[in-house]
């Protein structure tokens, strides 16, 4: 079973037992792939494992932190043995808290980043170590808008994805120098209805919501399976995502006020927050309410996405226009001057 064109392609997905990557796992079972499970909450992993397999693919889970970088290398053994290699991996398990900078504990800072951060540079290190010497695979690092333009309220979270993005683009280069056929991708995400929005630890006064518009997490893994195959150096799901991430280009520090006045309203709905619930930052809130949150109503099944690259290109060929009409300008005035002396 070792030589590829032999088997079924195997995939393993970090943080599957909700969300989006519930629906990533599902998405690429419903394409006939093996698929490696790993998540805290058993009840979750479970029913991940009976949709994968509904779905025509073979499961294998590990109920596994993923700020344990040892356990998450020995579960990529474990799956390499089980289904003859690992041919994609995708990083998607995070944690967050939704407070005020000032009221968030040093030691709460560290738990999102070994998560949300060193969770995905754990994942990264445990697929090279199997896709290196095979010289293939692909590596998917599931971002956000927020990893280019931070909110107030998670500024852990915030923090972890843009070190992702930091990550990612150094690991790119050093593969490239080497030669390597290993392929990286980052998918910048919108708002998605998932289950963390009860389950993250929360100071706010209110009941927690994505700020809309909010997409389904189907729609979602459509595209991470997509960006899987055509590996783009980053995808941007939405046009809320575009919006926020080119905005923060142009004019970060409206942004920044803008944010200041609306921003904290945006991320509460109008009911009060249950007190003393319980919260995934340490451990798993061990139910099983599958990849969706309870924005169903508010929530749209289909969602655009683009590689960036073009829309640089379109700025890079206005601004050359733009500065060849400069100079053309300054040159007749030059001449035209010129003339009249």
């Amino acid at each position: 079973m070792s030589n590829p064109t032999e088997r079924s392609k195997t995939v393993m997905v970090t943080g599957a037992s909700a969300g989006v990557g519930r629906a990533v796992a599902h998405e690429f079972a419903r394409h006939g792939w093996n698929v490696g499970l790993i998540a805290r909450g058993e009840a979750g992993l479970a029913g991940a494992v009976r949709d994968v397999e509904r779905a025509g693919g073979r499961a294998r889970a590990f109920a596994i932190d993923v700020a344990d970088a040892d356990a998450v290398s020995r579960a990529a053994d474990s799956l390499a043995r089980t289904f003859g290699g690992i041919d994609v991996w995708v990083n998607n398990a995070m944690v967050t808290i939704y407070a005020p900078v000032q009221e968030t504990s040093a030691e709460e800072f560290r738990r999102v980043t070994e998560v949300t951060y060193l969770g995905q540079v754990h994942g990264t290190l445990a697929a090279l170590r199997h896709m290196v010497p095979r010289d293939r695979g692909t590596i998917v690092h599931i971002g956000s808008a927020l990893a280019y333009r931070s909110i107030p309220l998670q500024a852990t979270y915030c923090a972890a994805k843009a070190a992702v993005r930091g990550f990612v683009d150094s690991l790119r280069s050093e593969l490239q120098h080497d030669g390597s056929r290993v392929r990286l991708t980052m998918v910048q995400l919108p708002a998605v209805n998932t289950p963390q929005f009860d389950w993250a630890r929360s100071r706010l006064p209110r009941k927690l919501e994505p700020v809309p518009p909010i997409y389904q997490p189907e729609a979602i893994a459509r595209h991470v399976f997509r960006a899987a195959h055509a590996v783009p150096r980053e995808l941007w799901i939405g046009a809320s995502a575009w919006e926020a991430i080119v905005g923060n280009m142009l004019i970060p520090g409206w942004i920044d006020g803008y944010l200041a006045r609306h921003g904290y309203r945006g991320e509460m709905t109008s009911v009060q927050a249950q007190k003393n619930r319980p919260d995934n930052l340490y451990d798993p809130v061990d139910t099983d309410p599958g990849a969706h949150g309870r924005f169903d109503a508010r929530a749209t099944a289909h969602v655009a996405a683009a590689d960036p690259r073009w829309l640089k290109l379109g700025i890079a060929a206005l601004l050359g226009v733009a500065a060849g009409t400069m100079l053309f300008a300054t040159e007749a005035k030059g001449g035209a001057e010129a003339r009249r002396r």
